[in-house]
């Protein structure tokens, strides 16, 4: 009987000393997730569109639930080309945007030298410049060379603009390395290359990895800098523009819906692998 008193007695200190809750605490987190539902919004409409039994072109009304589209994603064959086109693209750039801008971020973060100054400036003025400057430059730069615009110019005009973003987000990354575990590995034997690939590039991988997700990111859905400089090509986006003054198939939410999901998977294994790797 002592026991069970004693119990309810520490209960009941322990809900008399928790303090209680005011309203304004809730204030916060309920606008970080309408932000959220906001921000998400599109993309939630986009997949449910692509189950839409529209019985048109004009796929701006939910007409029924359907499976169809899916299985008849290559039935056109100007958006699968498109698509073909920007995933191409996309996965070049990233390549080159990495082993380039990859280089650059590390030498930024790491090592000083002359005109390291000037350099970063470039860089993030690289950043800042809006696509409509960025898309008519590299024009007027084609044509005064005579270089044909195309496959070729799109690529150049996106491994230009996402050579940036790698090369910020690996110096972040750089910067808050220990540089005394590259030291230790040499002083130990290690010869540069040796300790670069054992240590440095295991240590830089989740930054290299996050601006390998934002180079596709970036050069699958560009529509400003590309429609200056596509020619005769077409990409998705260029694709979805022309479409959408008739009409926007459904298939053209399946392929958002895939690529969104795909990215979604790459970030997810880059989190968990990251994760990992500190445990």
């Amino acid at each position: 009987m002592t026991t069970t008193m004693s119990k309810a007695n520490s209960a009941a200190d322990e809900r008399y000393r928790r303090p209680k809750r005011r309203w304004t605490y809730y204030i916060l987190p309920v606008y970080t997730w309408a932000v959220l539902l906001y921000l998400c919004l599109p993309i939630f409409v986009m997949i449910l569109f692509g189950f839409n039994n529209t019985k048109g072109r004009y796929n701006i009304s939910f007409q029924g639930f359907t499976l169809k589209w899916y299985r008849e994603l290559f039935s056109i064959g100007g958006l699968t080309d498109a698509l073909v086109n920007s995933i191409t693209i996309a996965i070049i750039v990233t390549i080159v945007s990495v082993a380039i801008g990859g280089a650059l971020g590390l030498a930024l973060g790491r090592y000083r030298f002359r005109g390291k100054g000037p350099l970063s400036l470039v860089v993030f003025a690289q950043i800042a410049t809006p696509e409509l400057v960025l898309g008519t430059s590299l024009l007027s730069l084609f044509l005064t060379l005579n270089i044909p615009r195309g496959y070729v110019t799109i690529l150049l005009a996106h491994i230009m603009f996402c050579i940036p973003f790698v090369a910020v987000t690996v110096q972040a990354r750089v910067a808050g390395l220990d540089s005394s575990l590259k030291e230790a590995a040499l002083d130990l034997g290690a010869t540069p290359m040796v300790a670069f690939r054992k240590v440095t590039l295991p240590m830089i991988m989740p930054g290299i990895m996050a601006g390998a997700l934002l180079s596709f990111a970036l050069s699958i859905d560009d529509f400003v800098t590309t429609s200056f400089n596509a020619g005769q090509t077409v990409t998705f986006p260029l694709w979805v523009y022309g479409a959408s003054r008739l009409g926007i198939p459904a298939q053209v939410n399946v392929m958002g819906t895939l690529i969104f999901v795909f990215g979604l998977a790459l970030a997810a294994y880059s989190v968990i692998a990251g994760r990992r790797k500190k445990a």
